[in-house]
């Protein structure tokens, strides 16, 4: 079988590692790497001997040979870029989130409907072995009901100019959570302050409220003591919590809650049991979901995080940016 012809367009923070990871992949060939930036282009040229370099992105999209493109780019021109890729005949991942207003976003899931294109976005937790893991326990019911989700993203991290910490940051948290419910909210809640640049926040607080009674909130923020990436799951039998900076123990389940009692109606008792670690395989999540994309582009599945994902993060991060745009006023 001829292997998946791949570019990677955008060479700043991200995109390298889209690059490495493509590269290292059977089945998979990079074929072009693409940056309007020169010296971007021969930082990595030698890493990447096999690859063609151009700043062009017309160049390689006249590629007739090219499958398909992954987008690095700045998070204001991945709709644009995304529509033209697809446009071109070309499947497409776009890194998060996909587009910054939900027009945009279905600009992007029309253009890949109609040219009948692979459409993915790059929710990288969602391909995680912990929160897979996550996942599984949630579905199979060993959680009980969901009754409540937290996360925790924080960090004294990079100051951005061109988003916020809501976009930046709470677009992880809003595909998981979203994963998790299986269901959109119909109640959005946000706060946050701008301290360190003025109309961009840097500390966000943002709560979700959905149709089945299951309620989230998400505290993000890159001015923090602390480093902080996990996310809390409360239900009605159990709790588990998944905490990315751990080494080992990514998934802990906590064998807590209350219980009915059994003497009198209406009475619960605390139960605190054992708290129990499963083995989460160590493999790389972004080795994980460019494996994914090559797969999907090479049979033509819709992808786990595909366009219509991508489309339900941006009407709830346009909701919950709504919401911190009127508590300005």
């Amino acid at each position: 079988m001829s292997r998946v012809s791949l570019a990677v367009v955008g060479l700043g923070y991200w995109g390298p590692n889209l690059a490495r990871n493509v590269e290292s992949i059977q089945g998979a060939q990079l074929s072009w790497c693409c940056d309007a930036d020169a010296q971007a282009r021969d930082r990595f040229a030698p890493s990447f001997k096999d690859t063609r370099f151009t700043g062009s992105l017309d160049e390689l999209l006249a590629d007739q040979e090219l499958d398909g493109v992954l987008l690095a780019t700045p998070v204001r021109t991945h709709a644009q870029l995304a529509v033209r890729v697809l446009e071109a005949g070309k499947h497409c991942f776009v890194e998060k989130p996909l587009a910054l207003s939900v027009l945009d976003a279905e600009r992007v899931v029309q253009a890949a409907r109609s040219a009948g294109r692979v459409l993915m976005v790059g929710h990288l937790l969602e391909y995680h072995p912990g929160i897979r893991r996550l996942a599984e326990l949630v579905r199979a019911g060993e959680l009980g009901t969901v009754h409540y989700i937290y996360t925790n993203r924080l960090n004294l991290g990079q100051l951005r100019a061109d988003e916020n910490a809501l976009w930046s940051l709470g677009a992880h948290d809003v595909s998981v959570v979203l994963a998790l419910a299986g269901e959109e909210p119909y109640e959005l809640d946000a706060r946050g302050e701008c301290y360190m640049r003025a109309g961009i926040e840097d500390v966000v607080f943002a709560f979700l409220r959905f149709p089945s009674g299951l309620a989230a909130h998400l505290h993000l923020s890159w001015l923090d003591p602390h480093k902080e990436r996990r996310l809390t799951v409360v239900g009605s039998r159990r709790m588990a919590t998944f905490d990315d900076m751990e080494l080992e123990r990514k998934l802990t389940i906590y064998d807590k809650g209350f219980d009915e009692s059994a003497e009198s109606w209406g009475e619960y008792i605390t139960r605190s049991g054992d708290a129990t670690s499963p083995r989460i395989p160590n493999a790389e999540p972004l080795r994980l979901e460019c494996e994914h994309f090559v797969k999907c582009v090479s049979s033509g599945a819709t992808p786990r995080s595909d366009g219509e994902s991508g489309l339900r993060v941006v009407r709830v991060l346009e909701g919950l940016q709504a919401a911190l745009d009127s508590s300005r006023r």
